[in-house]
């Protein structure tokens, strides 16, 4: 059987290709551009999008597991539900989503609103499932490397609370993982829901100190300005998307990303290796 992964051209949907097919899987990608589908050898390559139900039925013949990741647009519960609803229409009982930590606790930011509702949609359609909940992806501050190294100025409004950034990386791998454990076992197994976060639970100011460390020099953390923050983002973004992650900062400072006991220790195993950190993601950004 196969393994349909959605979102196969972005970061980490490109890295779970990757991994599966070293595992020997037998994997279908879903891509709204063929032409930037640049995948291993054997990887079957389906045009289409998560809005376009013919699309999906065509995807979905023959799979039996799916790797659901959708991107933070406008309409991500409806592309949600409509992949779900066609998965199961299709017989998919084997699921791996892709939502986000805290999603039942940041309830004023759309999108991890909407993902907390995908959550209790595999649920209510009786998936049996792994729920990936990510931290902050530390691959975030690639965007921002260029204001730290020119201005001396780390940006992200992390707050005081601590952030347990995840690399992109450790993401995708373990992804992998969770969809080859349930790939290949003999029955759908029992839903299970797993934070995704990096070994260490970082302030603000603690991560300016580390490009300080690594560039040599002092960078300042820039504080907590969220509406100033909103304001830059929408240079490079849509205006609904800014005010999203200026909710989402702002969430930030006032409830932190923190692991739960033993997710990190879990994680660790679950790899079979450490975690990456953010002073080697910082370094490898700065080499």
């Amino acid at each position: 059987m196969t393994i349909l992964v959605t979102g196969a051209t972005g970061q980490i949907g490109r890295q779970v290709v990757q991994h599966l097919v070293e595992q020997g899987a037998s994997v279908r990608a879903l891509v709204r551009n063929p032409a930037k589908a640049d995948f291993p050898a054997g990887v079957d390559v389906v045009q289409g999008d998560l809005l376009d139900p013919d699309a999906l039925r065509s995807a979905y013949a023959g799979v039996s597991t799916l790797f659901l990741l959708n991107a933070v647009v406008p309409d991500e519960f409806t592309q949600a539900l409509l992949a779900l609803n066609l998965a199961r229409e299709a017989g998919v009982e084997r699921l791996v989503y892709l939502s986000v930590i805290h999603s039942d606790l940041y309830v004023n930011v759309p999108h991890f609103a909407g993902k907390y509702g995908v959550e209790r949609a595999i649920e209510a359609l009786g998936f049996g499932a792994t729920i990936l909940r990510p931290a902050y992806f530390m691959q975030n501050d690639l965007a921002i490397r260029d204001v730290v190294q020119g201005y001396g100025v780390y940006p992200m409004p992390l707050g005081s609370r601590g952030i347990a950034m995840i690399d992109t990386r450790d993401i995708a791998e373990i992804a992998a993982i969770e969809l080859l454990r349930r790939e290949r076992a003999a029955g759908p197994l029992p839903s299970s829901r797993l934070n995704l976060v990096g070994p260490d639970t970082l302030r603000g100011s603690e991560v300016a100190a580390i490009w300080s460390e690594l560039l040599g020099r002092p960078i300042g953390y820039g504080g907590d300005d969220t509406r100033s923050f909103e304001q830059n983002l929408r240079q490079a973004m849509p205006a609904w998307m800014a005010y999203d992650m200026r909710l989402m900062s702002e969430g930030f400072l006032a409830k932190g990303m923190v692991p739960e006991a033993g997710d990190v220790e879990r994680l660790a195993s679950l790899l079979g290796r450490p975690l990456r950190s953010y002073r080697d993601f910082a370094a490898q950004a700065t080499a």
